[in-house]
Formats: C-alpha cells, structure tokens, sequence
C-alpha cells in the first residue's frame, strides 16, 4: 500500500531529467515504458497464486494476465492523442475497472493494489475536467471495496488510487505541454530565421541593384568623354570610388541589420544617378514632415524605382513626388520612357518593397502613366502622434 505514493516521484524524476527534452536528459520524457515497473505491485497477487494461498488459481491467475496485458495495452497507447481518445481506449479501460473490481472483491488483501494500478493507468486516459468527477468516483468504488473486504486497515487504497490518477495525469499532461512549447520555440527559431533571410536578401538586392547600376552608368560616361574630356572622365570615376565606398558600407549595415533607407540621401543620390544616366532629374517635396521609419521605407521605394528607371526605362525624364496628407504619406516616381519599371523583370524587387509596405500598412501600385511612361506610387499611413508633425511646404528642384 505504501508504494503508491512514489508513482508521481518516479515519473516526475523522469520527466524532468533533462529541462530541454531527450537530449538534455538521460531518461527523456515519460513514455509507456515509464509506467510498466508499477506492475511490480501486483507481485504479491502473483506470490499468493504460486503459494497456493489464493482460492480458485486459475480464475486469479487468468484475471491478473487479463489485467497486466490491458494495463500495458491501454498505457502504451495513451501517449499517441489519437489511440488515447479512441473508444477502443475507453473500453480497455472500463474493462481493466471491472478485472479489477472483481478480483479485488474475491481475494482483498494484496489484490487491492490493483486499484491504484487502474487509477495510475486512468490518470494516462482521462484528461481535463472530467479527470476530477472520474477518479473521485474510482476512490470511492476502491474505498467501498478495500473497507468491504479488510475494514478500515485498507483505507490507504482510497488515497493511492486518487494520487496515483491525479498525480499521473499532471506529470503527463506537464509533459505534453513542454512539448508543444519546445516544439513552439523551434518553429520560432525557424520563423525568425527565414524572416532575418528574407530581410537580408531584400537589402542586398535593393542595395546592390541600385549601386552597380550607378557605378554602370558612370562608367559608360566615364568611357564616352574620355577621349575628350579626361577632367570630366576622372570625375565620373572618383564618383565610381565614391559610390563603390558607400556601398560597402551600406552592405555591412545591412549583414548587420541597420541599414534604414534615408528618403532624403535616397532623393540625392536618385538624382545624381538619373543625370549620370542622361535622365532629367525633377524632385517635389510638399506636405508633413515624415518621421523616420516612414521616411525609410518610402526612401526604399526610391531607390529600387529609380535603378529600374535607369535600367529598363530609355526616360528623357523623371519625377519623384513627396507629399502626402496629415493621414498618409506618398511618393510617386515617374518616368516617360517606353520601357519604365512595368518593364523590369519578375526579380525587380518591387514585389518586396509591396511586402514591406504591405506589413506597414500601406501599398505600393505600378502602371502606366496617363501621359505616357510608368508611374511607382508608394502611400503608407501616419499614426496620430507622427501626422501632428510640422507640415513642410519647401520645393525642391535639382539638376
């Protein structure tokens, strides 16, 4: 009687052998074969069947086999969610209830440990607010029974059938829970993982689509007036040193995750790109002073358009617009080339600049212009704190 209480010890040093799982720990989580030693309690039923004290041995001994290959059967089981809420589990174990009931009722004495064996494997089976009225109804049947065949000396069996249920159901229901947590924690890991990937990809494409296509560019001008010019030509390659300079320190900004587009460096490098590539720069600048993280991702959205302007759009000019309500900001870049960024390829870019705008709250849209070329427009809205801010009216032009 006194052994049942250490059920909750046993499987609690087992589940907690390791607080990361499997490989922290030499025992791992609980699992069927955590719960077979307790068939040990059953040996003194099994030591008065070979002693030849127990009356009727054969219906004894077939009722103990019934019962060890329904206890091992049902806990087995109780571990796969689908098997443990099957009706073939329930009926397992109102059978294993009814074994016990009856061998218990003939022979008492050590027989009644079958009850907190039936409660430990109902606390596997039974879970949530039904585990309370269930094992209160098993104590009881225990306690009627144990007090029915040796009085009051077997009252220990009430309190070793209910422990053994709850304390089982706990320790499992503890585990599982882990469990979903560890496996919740990775798939975290993963998520951040390919966020982090998606981030990095993104900004090394934004920054070196727009770089090697200014360094391009200059080149060509470079090669072109050289022959001519070669003041003109060794200006064109200091600015080649200059842009190839920044950008490696933007790429290492962005392996390490600081790199913010300023809108404001983004507009002038856009226009020296543009006039580098033969395109008539026009800026406009109107409306509420952006905050920062608006700021950035619309400068995004001027770098990427502006490298496909000068790669895809064979444009005389183009026209970035800045403005915006007190609710939303806006920019709007546009080209009249043939071509523009409509034309870009599927890896242009603008389908990520849409997802980080997306996840902003704002869009990104892309089509013809109405007078001819393409048109980029970019709105993201403004919190309220952030659109109380003081509302610029500056034009700017540069050429």
């Amino acid at each position: 009687m006194k052994q049942s209480p250490l059920i909750p010890t046993v499987l609690r040093s087992r589940h907690t052998a390791g607080p990361a799982g499997p490989a922290r720990g030499p025992l791992g989580p609980p699992s069927g074969f955590t719960l077979l030693p307790w068939l040990l309690m059953g040996m003194g039923a099994v030591s008065n069947l070979i002693k030849g004290d127990t009356p009727n041995p054969l219906a004894g001994g077939l009722g103990v086999l019934v019962f060890n290959s329904l206890y091992i059967s049902v806990v087995f089981r109780s571990f796969d969610a689908r098997k443990r809420r099957s009706a073939g589990t329930r009926w397992s174990l109102a059978v294993m209830g009814a074994v016990t009931g009856g061998l218990a009722l003939a022979y008492g004495g050590s027989w009644l440990l079958f009850f907190p064996l039936l409660g430990l494997a109902t606390g596997t089976v039974v879970r949530g607010r039904s585990l309370g009225p269930v094992m209160i109804a098993l104590s009881a049947v225990a306690g009627a029974v144990a007090g029915y065949r040796d009085g009051w000396d077997a009252i220990g069996v009430v309190y070793g059938t209910f422990l053994s249920g709850m304390v089982t159901a706990a320790i499992l229901a503890l585990s599982e829970t882990v469990r979903e947590l560890r496996e919740t924690r990775q798939e975290l890991a993963r998520t951040a993982v390919e966020e982090e990937r998606l981030r990095f990809s993104r900004d090394l494409h934004d920054l070196l689509g727009h770089t090697l296509s200014v360094i391009v560019v200059k080149a060509e001008a470079a090669r072109r007036i050289a022959p001519r010019d070669m003041d003109a030509a060794l200006v064109q390659i200091g600015d080649i040193e200059s842009v190839g300079r920044q950008a490696l320190t933007e790429i290492r900004e962005a392996v390490t995750g600081y790199r913010e587009a300023s809108l404001g460096d983004e507009l002038d490098r856009a226009c020296g790109a543009l006039t580098a590539a033969g395109i008539e720069p026009r800026v406009r600048q109107c409306g509420p002073a952006l905050p920062a993280r608006t700021a950035a991702l619309l400068g995004w959205v001027v770098r990427e358009s502006v490298t496909n302007v000068i790669r895809h759009s064979a444009a005389a000019t183009c026209e970035i617009e800045v403005g915006g309500t007190a609710e939303r900001a806006r920019v709007v870049i546009t080209d009249d080339g043939g071509g523009g960024v409509g034309s870009a390829p599927p890896g242009s870019g603008l389908t990520g600049l849409a997802e980080r705008l997306a996840a902003a709250g704002g869009t990104l849209r892309g089509g013809p212009a109405a007078g001819g070329g393409f048109r980029v427009t970019a709105e993201l809205p403004l919190e309220r704190s952030e659109s109380g801010a003081a509302v610029r009216t500056a034009n700017e032009e540069c050429g």
